[in-house]
């Protein structure tokens, strides 16, 4: 049939800019190929970004996960945005105060007991991506996890490595230490990991993934909950739903941000941010220098202030203040209110936050096709609560830990007791995921995002502005050096890449510096001139990969 000149013109107007080839990049290049190979057979972004993440769940135990939860940014070849919320949520059972013990805040069942495990939300989420964009049949997707979990594969240096600093803690489960050992002994480089009921598992999702919330494997977490004192019932289980949000949007130098919304603090970290920046030259003043550093330090000071306030779950918070923290006149304010010459103090009046693991994982996806995908999850601590699920594989997540301890409970340790961020029956604990896609000239731009606990939009920020500010290209914007403030405590947290010479500056200005040898793991997919490039953070995950299709 012959188009219409006119309709013709509209559909040219309207149509994305493709890319020649598609890539998906995660931290483990087992899970980077299946994503791949279900592009190469005409599957969307999203196909691959699901077949990616089963297969980490298998690959990347520390963080990939079936019993934990995430978010998924997605933006399609129309241009249309879409945010899906698969954050673990507390059970009926759970209340305000439900990590006190005798009146005294108990640290253990807050972050170490069954108790302290959410309702799982990976698998529905994931479905429901699935279901609104994908494209290959679901069973597709979940082959290549299945025969990664059911025939073994054999483990790198760094794999055998993450599993040997677990050791002590799998020795308190038996059936944790046996999924992970060699006849009690740690795996080392080349032994091979075969999880045989985790392929059970994973080949009944693939058959009926509510398998999850009301078959076998649901059965299987109650019967260990119930046995345990994990609080989940069934009707938690059954009640549980992924949710549909707007993702936030901001832009930054003509430059269009998708970013995370509530539950997650990242989009508006990360949006406050570039927009105190963007008045600020920082081309000029230099990647890594003092000034930059200083600059991107305060506005994050700022921006994590607001976050501690005023963020939780916004279904039990109607009057969360996002308008007005992410409005112009509320961010030129506290722009005004940095000085170039000296650090800010942060009021030790004011509050900390909950801890915050730094065990996540992200992968990003761009098809040819110009549809990209930001999938951050996580079972909260490495290896979520190291307590695998008896007949069925796989690791309990710990992720109702990011609750607050107790209402009105502060203390030098960093507990805080604010109402936002209180458990509550069916809530969702606030989070630092951060998902994000740029979009430049109506075609994505730039696909980022990171583990690393409160770090994460530091991290990602940082990989916005070495490609917007300092025109890097993907892999020096991954492996440029990293820096983190959170407002409380009142510190630089610096790569030790970063220039010593920066670091005596930062001091001089009254700057306190803490140096850790890395900070998160960006996973990065930047459009220039026609052409994608995939950078994988081998730097700080040297298993990360980069996989065209």
């Amino acid at each position: 049939m012959r188009v219409p000149p006119i309709l013709f013109l509209m559909l040219s107007l309207w149509a994305p800019a493709q890319v020649p080839r598609g890539l998906v990049v995660s931290q483990e290049r087992l899970a980077s190929e299946a994503g791949a190979q279900v592009l190469r057979e005409g599957g969307t972004a999203v196909d691959a970004a699901v077949a990616a993440a089963f297969a980490l769940a298998v690959v990347h135990p520390a963080a990939g996960n079936l019993g934990g939860g995430g978010f998924l940014l997605s933006r399609a070849a129309d241009g249309r945005a879409t945010f899906l919320d698969f954050r673990e949520t507390a059970p009926a059972a759970a209340h305000p105060r439900m990590w006190l013990n005798g009146g005294v805040y108990d640290e253990a069942r807050h972050h170490a007991s069954l108790a302290s495990v959410g309702v799982p939300g990976t698998v529905a989420g994931l479905r429901e991506a699935w279901r609104r964009e994908g494209r290959l049949p679901w069973a597709r997707l979940l082959r290549p996890a299945i025969r990664l979990a059911r025939e073994g594969f054999s483990l790198t240096e760094n794999q055998a490595a993450s599993l040997a600093a677990q050791f002590p803690e799998f020795r308190k489960h038996a059936l944790t230490l046996a999924q992970f050992s060699k006849r009690g002994r740690p795996l080392k480089a080349g032994d091979r990991l075969v999880q045989r009921d985790l392929a059970r598992t994973l080949a009944r999702i693939s058959r009926d993934w509510m398998d999850v919330y009301r078959g076998e494997t649901a059965r299987l977490l109650l019967r260990e909950l119930r046995a345990n004192g994990g609080l989940i019932r069934a009707e938690d289980l059954r009640a549980y739903r992924p949710v549909l949000r707007e993702a936030l949007r901001g832009s930054y130098r003509g430059v269009a941000v998708l970013a995370a919304p509530p539950p997650s603090s990242g989009g508006q970290v990360l949006i406050q941010a570039l927009g105190m920046l963007e008045a600020f030259d920082l081309k000029a003043a230099g990647s890594s220098s003092p000034t930059a550093v200083h600059l991107v330090s305060e506005a994050l000071r700022r921006a994590f202030a607001d976050r501690a306030r005023h963020l939780g779950d916004p279904a039990f918070n109607p009057d969360l203040p996002l308008d007005h923290l992410l409005s112009k006149a509320h961010v030129e304010e506290l722009r005004a209110s940095i000085r170039m010459d000296r650090a800010s103090v942060s009021s030790t009046e004011g509050f900390q936050w909950p801890k915050d693991r730094p065990d996540t994982t992200h992968l990003s996806v761009l098809d040819r096709q110009g549809r990209a995908v930001s999938l951050t999850y996580t079972l909260e601590d490495s290896y979520g609560l190291k307590r695998i699920v008896p007949g069925a594989g796989f690791l309990l997540n710990n992720e109702l830990g990011d609750f607050n301890a107790a209402p009105g409970l502060t203390d030098a340790e960093g507990l805080i007791g604010t109402p936002p961020n209180l458990a509550q029956p069916g809530k969702r604990p606030l989070s630092s995921m951060c998902p994000v896609i740029l979009v430049k000239d109506g075609a994505v731009f730039l696909v980022s995002g990171s583990p690393g606990g409160r770090t994460i939009p530091s991290t990602v920020l940082g990989t916005v502005l070495q490609v917007v500010d300092f025109g890097m290209g993907a892999q020096a914007a991954v492996d440029a050096p990293r820096f983190h403030h959170q407002w409380l405590p009142d510190r630089i947290q610096v790569e030790a890449s970063l220039p010593a010479a920066t670091v005596a500056a930062l001091t001089a200005l009254g700057h306190a510096i803490k140096v850790v040898p890395k900070q998160g793991c960006a996973q990065v997919i930047l459009v220039r001139h026609g052409q994608a490039e995939g950078a994988a953070d081998t730097l700080r995950w040297p298993d990360s990969a980069s996989v065209s299709e």
